[in-house]
């Protein structure tokens, strides 16, 4: 059963925003709009995924919180143009649910979670008017997560690589092609090819199981603990880090990866 408790605090946080936008309210949050809220709904997605990237329930909740928080903003901007309510959302999000899960809250039957999954794509297919690409509209995504996305779909209609050695193939054979347009000084074929090699290695990274983006933030995290390492290490022996030659650094670095247990 619903928990009651939990639908009185959303009451709550509905009450909590018309008094924030109303006469009396908080001058900050009367004067926004759907465009000036746009970059807080990006940075709030965004530590979401890094409170379950930590895996820090605490930090989880609150960051749940905060994007709920803007979903709850643009359905009352809505409501106060006169488009929809929360109510409107709520019953149209619980309806779509209830008619895309038919083996669940009808007599349909599936064996799998592909078998889901496709069930869901030809009912969504069919209430659009069966008619677009396979791969969606374009979607306002991150770039990974945007190759990621167009080859899931083009997956499911059986264009995809057997497995994740056999996109390694093609990941070899994009860099082959960014050397040979690096030799030959072709600006737009480094740009083209660079892209190609992104894309390929998307599609690495997604049939081994790996999530490209989480993938791409951990380099990211450790190439900048090592490189901090270098700094304290250079630092500790009354050096600056901008003074010390390349070979050096070298060395170092590979000691900051020894360091991590790395090879």
């Amino acid at each position: 059963m619903p928990n009651s408790d939990a639908g009185q605090r959303f009451l709550d946080l509905l009450s909590v925003m018309k008094r924030l936008r109303g006469e009396g309210g908080c001058p900050w949050d009367r004067e926004q709009t759907r465009e000036s809220l746009r970059p807080y709904l990006v940075e709030e997605t965004y530590e979401v995924l890094d409170a379950l990237e930590h895996a820090e329930p605490a930090a989880l909740r609150e960051e749940l919180g905060d994007l709920l928080f803007q979903v709850v903003f643009h359905t009352e901007i809505a409501e106060e143009r006169g488009e929809f309510s929360m109510a409107d959302l709520l019953d149209a999000l619980v309806e779509k649910m209830r008619r895309r899960h038919p083996h669940v809250f009808g007599e349909r039957r599936v064996g799998t979670a592909q078998e889901a999954l496709a069930q869901w794509e030809s009912i969504k297919q069919r209430e659009s008017g069966g008619g677009g690409s396979v791969l969606g509209r374009p979607r306002r995504l991150p770039a990974l997560l945007s190759a990621q996305h167009v080859q899931q779909r083009a997956s499911r209609v059986g264009f995809d690589w057997p497995d994740p050695l056999s996109a390694l193939d093609k990941v070899r054979e994009e860099t082959a092609e960014i050397a040979a347009a690096l030799r030959a000084g072709d600006g737009d074929a480094v740009r083209q090819e660079l892209g190609d090699l992104l894309f390929a290695a998307v599609n690495v990274a997604r049939l081994a199981g790996a999530d490209p983006e989480a993938a791409l933030l951990g380099a990211v995290d450790r190439f900048r603990r090592r490189f901090e390492w270098m700094e304290g290490a250079v630092g500790a022996q009354g050096r600056d880090i901008r003074d010390v030659a390349l070979d050096e650094l070298e060395r170092f670095w590979a000691e900051a990866k020894t360091q991590e247990g790395d090879r």
